[in-house]
């Protein structure tokens, strides 16, 4: 009976160690076809990361301005200026050599289309403008623009600008300091929303302006899973209420046949064009994508711009002295910034905003995905 027992143990203990070297034989496995990836061809040297995650967080760990991400520094120390990688759940080949991205840019929709992450773009539906190739790019860049465009900058923002931007900072000068980020984004969202989508009800277009405010692609630019969840819900959770919002005001337009001057009247009008490209998906889609990333990516302009110049005493003197100078020729001394001013007497303003942009790098990476096997540099 002893014997029996045991011989039974034994057999446990085997048949545990047999399991478990089998389970550890698996993954072992697993794990190298996940950082050895097969190809046609010739792959870069590099690392995969964690399955699924890959090197996600230390890509997108967050750096100072001036500096060059960490991530790249250390991947390119070691395996020189084009390396693979995993990120957002996606094989990845990254690269920081100048030839290469002029041919990667040259062979574009020959080799290499436009398209981002699942991550980055699927709280935006399949319809969204970051999922389009071809040229529905070129369509919605004409609606854009009879948004944007020099004629309703000359006609219809540049005075409505200068007075919401007057209004917010009348509101946060007494309070001594303030989030600079924070007001831009406000006065943006302020300025944006009513032309792009008018006649709202105030309780409407203020719940539609937080929806704009919420939504951000930096959910992920943390060290923390707990925060990034966060953020992504956040960024979710404004997605969908945002847009449910738009496709109510949408279906209402298309039923009463209303006329509106607004965005949403435009892209409704080529929307009822024949052979029309885009469809109410897209539409609704545009709307949110363009409302939301207009105001993140503009408040870090602003932010740099603003930045620049304290740091540079001689460039505010000048900009006080262009300024006072229009002010003093202006007749109508509370009438607002017009396009003449804009366009022919602020010519130093001009250069500042140009060069601040040339300076702030708000892409600091563009996506593209393989279509085609290509060799670029032997590699």
């Amino acid at each position: 009976m002893h014997y029996s027992r045991h011989n039974n143990m034994s057999l446990l203990w085997v048949t545990g160690l047999c399991v478990t070297a089998l389970v550890v034989v698996r993954i072992s496995n697993w794990w190298y076809r996940w950082s050895n990836p097969k190809s046609n061809g010739k792959l870069p040297p590099g690392s995969m990361g964690f399955p699924i995650i890959g090197e996600t967080f230390d890509f997108f760990k967050p750096h100072g301005f001036y500096e060059i991400s960490p991530f790249l520094k250390k991947k390119m120390l070691r395996y020189g200026p084009l390396f693979r990688t995993s990120i957002l759940g996606v094989n990845t080949v990254i690269s920081t050599d100048m030839d290469v991205n002029l041919d990667i840019l040259r062979h574009e929709n020959e080799y290499f289309n436009l398209s981002y992450p699942d991550g980055l773009v699927k709280p935006l539906g399949k319809e969204s403008m970051f999922l389009k190739t071809g040229n529905i790019h070129k369509h919605i860049k004409k609606i854009c623009m009879r948004l944007l465009g020099s004629e309703n900058l000359k006609w219809k923002i540049i005075k409505d600008m200068d007075h919401v931007t007057c209004e917010h900072l009348s509101l946060k000068v007494g309070q001594g300091r303030f989030d600079l980020r924070d007001l831009a984004s406000s006065l943006i969202t302020a300025h944006l929303t009513p032309k792009v989508i008018s006649g709202l009800k105030p309780e409407t277009q203020s719940m539609l302006m937080e929806s704009f405010k919420v939504f951000s692609f930096d959910w992920f630019r943390t060290s923390y899973i707990l925060s990034a969840g966060r953020g992504l819900y956040n960024t979710l959770w404004a997605c969908r209420q945002g847009m449910k919002m738009i496709k109510d005001v949408y279906t209402r337009r298309i039923t009463s046949r209303e006329k509106y001057n607004d965005f949403l009247e435009t892209a409704l009008e080529e929307l009822e064009k024949e052979g029309s490209s885009v469809n109410e998906d897209v539409v609704v889609c545009l709307i949110f994508t363009l409302s939301g990333i207009t105001q993140d990516t503009t408040s870090k302009a602003i932010c740099m711009v603003v930045k620049f110049i304290s740091e540079n005493p001689k460039v505010l003197v000048e900009l006080k002295r262009e300024h006072e100078a229009i002010l003093a020729n202006r007749e109508d001394k509370e009438g607002g910034v017009t396009w003449e001013e804009f366009r022919h007497k602020m010519t130093f303003t001009n250069m500042v905003i140009h060069e601040s942009l040339r300076m702030t790098n708000l892409t600091p990476m563009m996506f593209r995905k393989v279509v085609k096997d290509v060799e670029i540099k032997g590699k």
